[in-house]
């Protein structure tokens, strides 16, 4: 027997033998999970005999964990608000939409987010923002932190290889700073500090200045990824544009960034993935998002000891924000291989 066959042999049954320690491991999740669970709304009374899940506490708490103390008759609000967040998103992953009227949908739904979220104009009611909570603000926080932080970012990175010493040194001060703390840290300064700078009679709501933190943040660590992909253009396109009498403005936006952007795929999404994460620390400085309005709904007694059943669904659907945005990421750098390749 050949050695190629013998490798071939014990790959085959380091595979079978990690399915199998795998199947083991999750069967009593599966078990737990759907087999042993309690489905159908019976009150919490009927999960008690029950070995498995109590999923009907996901019915029971549902509309307060996915939009918080939001007034219940106004639900289609918050709904519409985040479909349009997440549209505008969904289209700017897509290339065939990166045009003019993009920009216009960057100003129009943010826009339309706070007028449906917070009323007192045609004809909605007021609602204030102490009763926003859930989804609607983890995708404020996480679209708006990421759309808005993206190009302070590239900015950032430009100014980190400026030629001018002033311009570098104000952006190379700023990254490492902001990067040597932690985001709780900024959130902190943000929400309890920053009143105390701000001129009498000027009050900034909390969630505006969270989302501020988040982008000033975000930004920082974004600059220091789209910076390597710009250092790997070489530096023989600079003086070529040069040459040609092209402006610097235009060698950055038309020829090195292009490039730059595309090298850097996989750490701009991963960063977009951690901003998404990084939205559940807000609640830290109480403010109500998903997971926030989770603790909330599991402050009622009579659910509280199915916690698990409620984390559980927090989880997946961070899960499916995550993946989504990994697979996106994956499409856009099929997309960039298969354009060089017919380069």
């Amino acid at each position: 027997m050949s050695n190629r066959t013998q490798v071939s042999w014990s790959n085959r049954f380091v595979t079978a033998l990690v399915v199998v320690v795998v199947a083991a491991a999750l069967y009593p999740l599966f078990r737990w999970a759907v087999l042993d669970a309690v489905w159908r709304s019976q009150g919490a009374d009927a999960c008690k005999a029950a070995s498995g899940a109590c999923w009907p506490v996901i019915a029971e708490k549902g509309t307060l964990i996915l939009f918080g103390r939001y007034p219940a008759a106004e639900l289609w609000r918050p709904a519409l608000a985040s479909a349009l967040l997440l549209g505008t998103a969904i289209a700017t992953a897509m290339p065939r939409f990166w045009n003019k009227s993009l920009l216009l949908a960057w100003i129009g739904a943010p826009l339309s987010f706070f007028v449906l979220m917070g009323g007192g104009v045609f004809g909605l009611s007021d609602v204030p923002s102490n009763q926003w909570g859930g989804l609607p603000i983890t995708i404020m926080l996480s679209v708006l932190g990421i759309g808005c932080a993206f190009p302070l970012g590239i900015l950032l990175a430009c100014g980190r290889l400026s030629s001018k010493p002033v311009i570098r040194w104000i952006a190379t001060s700023y990254i490492e700073a902001v990067r040597g703390v932690p985001l709780i840290t900024v959130l902190f300064m943000a929400t309890f500090i920053l009143p105390l700078l701000l001129p009498a009679g000027w009050n900034i709501s909390a969630m505006v200045r969270a989302q501020v933190a988040i982008i000033l943040f975000t930004a920082a660590y974004l600059a220091e990824v789209v910076r390597a992909g710009m250092q790997t253009v070489p530096k023989g396109q600079f003086e070529a544009c040069e040459a040609l009498g092209i402006s610097r403005f235009e060698t950055y936006v038309k020829v090195v960034l292009p490039q730059a952007l595309s090298m850097v795929i996989a750490p701009t999404i991963n960063t977009f993935v951690t901003v998404l994460k990084d939205t559940s620390l807000v609640a830290i400085v109480s403010i109500s998002e998903l997971l926030m309005t989770a603790r909330q709904a599991l402050a009622d007694p009579v659910w509280r000891t199915h916690f698990i059943e409620v984390y559980v669904f927090i989880a997946v659907i961070y899960f499916v924000f995550c993946f989504a945005m990994g697979k996106w990421s994956k499409s856009l750098e099929r997309a960039y291989i298969f354009s060089k390749g017919r380069e």
